[in-house]
């Protein structure tokens, strides 16, 4: 390296130059780009496919069909606005049907489970009372000792959060302070905390008293230790595990499973980051804008609007498309 230095011309590359000349002379498009960086950040089997699903080109692809289609309605209303009559301000309904039906396709991959629970983890709260066993549970999930475990009510005073691969799907385990009415105030605070967690969890496993289980939209009741003669039967509806013995935890793991893989992007499936949700949802209400308009120059805007936002989607310019587009497909000198 240094003999190379050395020779006029040569310099090191900058962080990430030959993907961004790729980029910039149109090798790959902005999407293409994220994925190779997504790859090599990929931690997890699901994080590796998706982040190679999108390098290879597979948002691109349906990108481009997308811009095919949104070229084809935009010529159509630029060929409108010379040709329609003095009498006559109503667009075509034929190309007001394509575009509500092409926000309507655009509105169900916006639906679609998003790229940021599989890169940062989907986040698993454990939660309860004290001593209920919140923070041995986490230890026998993670396999390891990561969290203090005593009698002594109260000892967790702050979240613990361990990364965790399960069956290849990444989630970020978070352990919390008991809670329970408390005058102690670094206690409090975890408890408040503990609280917030809760309701930003993606998953919550509640070792507490079902009745008392938080209002959430994915709980897993979990009856702990039901190793103990007097705690061998579970609630209906929890799982008896037992961090001591192992018992239920491969049973809670599936239930686990379960919910993540729900949140999560299916293998082959291509998904959005915010970035591009952000842009695709430009799109869509552009489209749904032209879709209700009748005046041919608003909804030939609207489209346009939809053609910018899809360029910042892949990060190109395609003015001279819709041009080539407009003089190719109708004559308009005729």
């Amino acid at each position: 390296m240094t003999a190379l230095s050395g020779i006029e011309g040569l310099r090191l590359a900058e962080p990430g130059e030959f993907t961004r000349r790729a980029f910039e002379n149109g090798r790959i498009d902005l999407t293409e780009a994220e994925g190779l960086a997504d790859l090599i950040e990929a931690e997890t089997e699901s994080q590796r496919r998706a982040a190679l699903l999108m390098a290879e080109g597979g948002l691109a692809k349906q990108i481009g069909e997308w811009q095919q289609q949104l070229l084809t309605l935009s010529a159509r209303a630029e060929a409108a606005i010379d040709y329609v009559d003095d009498d006559s301000v109503d667009s075509d309904p034929e190309l007001s049907a394509e575009c509500a039906e092409l926000a309507s396709e655009l509105r169900q991959w916006l639906a679609r489970p998003r790229l940021e629970p599989l890169k940062a983890g989907v986040r698993v709260v454990i939660a309860g009372p004290p001593n209920a066993g919140k923070s041995s549970l986490l230890n026998a999930m993670a396999g390891s000792e990561r969290a203090i475990v005593t009698d002594i009510p109260g000892t967790t005073r702050d979240h613990i959060e361990v990364p965790l691969s399960i069956s290849g799907l990444p989630i970020l385990l978070t352990d919390t302070a008991g809670l329970r009415q408390s005058t102690e105030l670094v206690e409090q605070l975890g408890i408040d905390r503990a609280r917030s967690l809760i309701e930003l969890a993606d998953v919550l496993v509640w070792l507490g008293d079902p009745r008392d289980t938080p209002s959430h939209a994915r709980p897993i009741l979990a009856h702990p230790r039901c190793d103990l003669a007097d705690r061998r039967i579970a609630p209906v509806g929890s799982i008896g595990v037992s961090s001591k013995s192992g018992e239920g935890l491969e049973r809670l793991m599936e239930a686990l499973t379960s919910h993540v893989q729900a949140l999560l992007p299916t293998d082959g499936a291509l998904a959005f980051n915010r970035r591009q949700a952000a842009h695709i949802e430009e799109i869509h209400a552009a489209l749904q804008q032209a879709s209700l308009v009748t005046d041919p120059v608003i909804v030939a805007e609207s489209l346009r609007n939809a053609r910018r936002a899809l360029d910042r989607l892949t990060g190109r310019a395609g003015v001279e498309d819709v041009l080539d587009a407009l003089f190719g497909r109708f004559c308009l000198g005729k």
